[in-house]
């Protein structure tokens, strides 16, 4: 098991390398021009259109049922 010791410099390195990485996506995100933080906002938005969605897609998420079923009360 690590020491109090060397549990504390590894918080402490984790720490530094948090803000070392803030620091970095701060400075890429500011070098991005108009057209390429463009180009990425419309590669996220269109992330859902790539997959294909099931011919009987689901008209609910199944909770009202579940909660039902925990209930007692059989199919809602």
């Amino acid at each position: 098991m690590p020491s109090e010791t060397e549990r504390r410099r590894w918080i402490e390195q984790w720490l530094a390398a948090s803000e070392a990485l803030r620091v970095q996506r701060a400075r890429e995100l500011a070098a991005l021009s108009d057209a390429e933080a463009l180009a990425a906002a419309d590669a996220l938005l269109t992330i859902g259109t790539a997959v294909e969605l099931p011919p009987d897609p689901r008209t609910s998420s199944g909770l009202v049922e579940q909660q039902a079923l925990l209930h007692g009360k059989g199919r809602a």
